[in-house]
């Protein structure tokens, strides 16, 4: 099984979160694979344009099943990923993992801005907006509103079995609006801590979750005695 870890909106392969489930991936003989959104330019970002990376770096590997683990704006990429899997990847996206889920990716961006910010945002072109990764201002094209808007989460038809973890105190994704996604899908399971919208508290959780959910058999003791000094 190949294993794909998305990261959210303005973070990079290097997150915490990615470093930390690649080394646990480590420990069971497994490869994470983290496509970088912000290339070849953030400010070009799209979620049609994310899709298409993650599905050639998925074409890029042996055929296999393929698992694919997202936070916030990449649970929302890996779950249209899925949508359309069946008609374009060579390996079928068996599993998904969805921390924090940005179902509603393009109606948040409009309500975070405000009164009127969507229709400057549109005249001006772009917006500037705090990149965590790289730990400065960048810009980021009112395309990708527009792009997201295409997207409806929950019109989606795939039924690949999906665990979703979600923060009782998430302040950036609405915890109601995922659970009114999980209670009509038999394939969904929803399991909610309390936490927030990083479930900075609640990574070894989410670390068995995620390692029963796919199945992973791994060290029994973390970190591996060979690399204790």
């Amino acid at each position: 099984m190949h294993v794909f870890y998305l990261h959210g909106f303005a973070s990079s392969p290097k997150s915490s979160k990615a470093a930390f489930l690649a080394e646990r991936l480590l420990s069971c003989g497994r490869t994470l694979h983290c496509p970088d959104f912000n290339l070849p330019d953030f400010s070009s970002l799209t979620t049609t344009r994310m899709i298409g990376q993650v599905q050639k770096a998925i074409d890029r590997l042996p055929p296999a099943p393929v698992a694919l683990i997202g936070s916030s704006l990449g649970a929302f990429v890996a779950l249209h990923v899925a949508e359309c899997a069946d008609r374009q990847l060579r390996s079928p996206v068996e599993r998904l993992v969805l921390l924090a889920p940005a179902l509603d990716f393009g109606a948040h961006r409009m309500r975070e801005l405000g009164e009127g910010g969507l229709a400057r945002w549109r005249e001006r072109g772009w917006l500037e907006i705090e990149h965590y990764a790289y730990g400065e201002t960048r810009r980021v094209h009112y395309e990708l509103y527009a792009d997201a808007r295409r997207f409806d989460s929950f019109t989606t038809t795939t039924v690949a079995p999906t665990l979703i973890l979600q923060g009782r105190h998430d302040e950036v994704v609405d915890p109601v609006t995922v659970e009114r996604f999980a209670v009509s899908r038999p394939h969904v399971r929803l399991v909610m801590v309390d936490d927030g919208h990083q479930l900075k508290a609640s990574l070894e959780r989410l670390w068995s979750q995620t390692k029963a959910f796919l199945g992973l058999k791994c060290l029994a003791s973390w970190p591996p005695r060979s690399s204790l000094s």
